[in-house]
C-alpha cells in the first residue's frame, strides 16, 4: 500500500477521503481536531481519482491534487496521504476503500484498532446513494463533522436512515467552518485571493500551475 509521509505509530487511524480540488485549511483543521478529540494514531488523507458523485464532471488531474494535498500536509508527522484509490481503476468507493486498507495496511499499523472514516455532516446525508453503505458501515466508524447550513444531528439521521448502525457514528463538536473548494476555484477564476482559504503552499502551486483560470469562453484552462 503506498501511504507516504507522517510517522508510523499503532491505534486506530481517521480517514479523510475527497477530491481535494483543491485541499483547503478546513479539510486540515478538521483532520487535525478530529485527531486530537478522538485519540487518533493519525490520519490518512485519500484523494479520489474517480468520485462516482462527480461522473461527467470536470476535476483537476489527480497528480495535480494529490501533490496540494502533500504540500498541505507537510511538516505534520501525523498526517498522511494514500495513492489507494489513485492507482486503481475505476470509481472510487469508500466501502473498497477502506475494506483494502484494513486488509493491506501501511506498516506499523494496527489493524484490529480499525478506521474512522471522517465526514461533514453535508456528506453524511448522503450517505444512502453511496456504494454498499450497510458494508462501508460494518467496517469502520463514522466520525461526523458539523457544516453550515445543514443542523443535522448525526445520531438521530441515521438511527432513522440505518436503524441498528446509529451506534457507529461519532458526533464531533467542531471545527464548523465554511470553507468550501467550489468556492476556492470561483474566486480562482474570478482573480480574488485565495490567502488563509488554503495553505500558502498551495496557494503557490495553484498558482504556479495556472489552475482553475478561465478562458475567455469562461471554460476553465487546462495546466
Amino acid at each position: 500500500m503506498d501511504v507516504s509521509g507522517g510517522r508510523s505509530t499503532g491505534g486506530a487511524w481517521g480517514l479523510l477521503g475527497g477530491t481535494f480540488d483543491p485541499v483547503h485549511c478546513a479539510h486540515l483543521a478538521i483532520a487535525e481536531q478530529t485527531r486530537e478529540a478522538l485519540g487518533l494514531a493519525g490520519v490518512l488523507f485519500v484523494p479520489a481519482a474517480v468520485p462516482p458523485h462527480k461522473l461527467g464532471q470536470r476535476i483537476t488531474p489527480v497528480e495535480h491534487r494529490i501533490a496540494m494535498v502533500e504540500l498541505a500536509i507537510a511538516g505534520n508527522p501525523d498526517f498522511r496521504v494514500s495513492r489507494v484509490e489513485v492507482d486503481r481503476p475505476g470509481p472510487s468507493y469508500t466501502a473498497d476503500t477502506v475494506e483494502r486498507l484494513l486488509a493491506d495496511p501501511p506498516q506499523p499499523w494496527d489493524a484490529a484498532a480499525g478506521l474512522v472514516l471522517i465526514l461533514s455532516v453535508e456528506a453524511l446525508v448522503g450517505l444512502e446513494s453511496w456504494h454498499e453503505p450497510e458494508r462501508l458501515l460494518r467496517a469502520c466508524r463514522v466520525a461526523v463533522a458539523p457544516r453550515r447550513g445543514y443542523p443535522v444531528r448525526a445520531r438521530a439521521w441515521m438511527a432513522e436512515h440505518f436503524p441498528g448502525y446509529d451506534d457507529r457514528v461519532i458526533e464531533l463538536d467542531g471545527p464548523d467552518l465554511g470553507h468550501s473548494a467550489s468556492d476556492i476555484r470561483e474566486r480562482v477564476a474570478a482573480g480574488l485571493s485565495i490567502r488563509y482559504l488554503v495553505p500558502p503552499a498551495v496557494e503557490a502551486y495553484i498558482r504556479d500551475h495556472r489552475l482553475y483560470r478561465t478562458g475567455p469562453d469562461g471554460a476553465r484552462l487546462r495546466s
